[in-house]
């Protein structure tokens, strides 16, 4: 029987600290200017304030909530920021809330902002790109053909 060659999986060009924060789908989570925001999603449209502050409030201080409800119905759009002081407060939120039920709903629980992913090759990433018009010039159309 013959033998395939397997390419080895590539590696990332910047090795990954092992003690920065990580979403569930492996992205670098990173610090709002004040805190450390979780979302929640899939929440119930008749969940309250109250019931997401006392689901969440177990995990630590909850320094921000923000809580958006639909203009026509006054319901809650499905989804919840919660910030927190420190990090640790925000990863007792992601790994005691994600998975679980609010009224019904199973809700899935993660870091709000994260870090893009490292380009593979970032100068030449733009090189299709028209490059940048000089201050005050603008775009004309070409004229017609006489």
């Amino acid at each position: 029987m013959d033998r395939m060659d397997v390419d080895p999986p590539e590696r990332d060009e910047a090795p990954r600290k092992s003690n920065e924060p990580r979403t569930e789908a492996g992205a670098a989570a990173v610090r709002s200017i004040e805190g450390w925001i979780v979302v929640a999603t899939n929440l119930h449209p008749e969940a309250s304030e109250e019931d997401i502050t006392d689901f969440f409030g177990e995990f630590g201080e909850i320094k921000n909530l923000h809580l958006n409800l639909d203009r026509r119905t006054g319901y809650v759009k499905g989804y919840v920021l919660i910030e927190y002081t420190t990090l640790a407060e925000a990863h007792g939120a992601i790994e005691g809330g994600n998975g679980e039920k609010m009224l019904d709903n199973t809700m899935k629980v993660d870091f709000a902002f994260v870090r893009p992913p490292p380009s593979k090759n970032r100068r030449g990433a733009d090189k299709d790109r028209e490059p940048p018009r000089k201050t005050g010039e603008r775009e004309r159309s070409k004229s017609p053909e006489a």
